[in-house]
């Protein structure tokens, strides 16, 4: 499933954006949506990965069972995403360059794994370090 959003993620740095990818995924492991942070191609700030893959799943009757698959940790924004619509369970490649509203989602009893994938750091690392004021606008800082 990461690796799934891992081919969202280099494909957002591709076009010139923030390598950041999510998938969403169904009880059976059944993708439903894929997506990718696509402020900077979109010049909208609100098309974070996950609400990419989110809206790419389109309607659903219930999120329930579902897993939401991200690089990185969910920002304060897509955290209120997973838990507006309930989705119980968030796989994340990586925390440590940022780590976002995990621990909030934990505390609703959202079952958030990380997997610390060098994957995920070195290309997220990579990223910042040649662009430090896209990452800045990103995160808010």
């Amino acid at each position: 499933m990461l690796e799934i959003a891992l081919e969202e993620a280099r494909t957002g740095l591709r076009e010139g954006g923030i390598p950041i990818g999510s998938a969403l995924f169904d009880a059976t492991g059944a993708l439903l949506g894929r997506g990718h942070n696509r402020r900077v191609q979109n010049d909208d700030p609100s098309a974070h990965a996950e609400v990419d893959a989110f809206r790419a799943a389109g309607r659903q009757a219930s999120y329930r069972d579902t897993t939401m698959v991200t690089t990185l940790s969910p920002c304060w924004y897509c955290s209120g995403l997973i838990r507006q619509f309930g989705i119980p369970r968030v796989i994340v490649g990586e925390d440590e360059t940022f780590a976002g509203g995990a621990q909030w989602l934990r505390e609703a009893g959202v079952e958030v794994t990380v997997l610390g994938s060098q994957a995920c750091i070195e290309l997220l690392t990579s990223f910042i370090e040649r662009h430090p004021a896209i990452w800045a606008e990103d995160i808010g800082a």
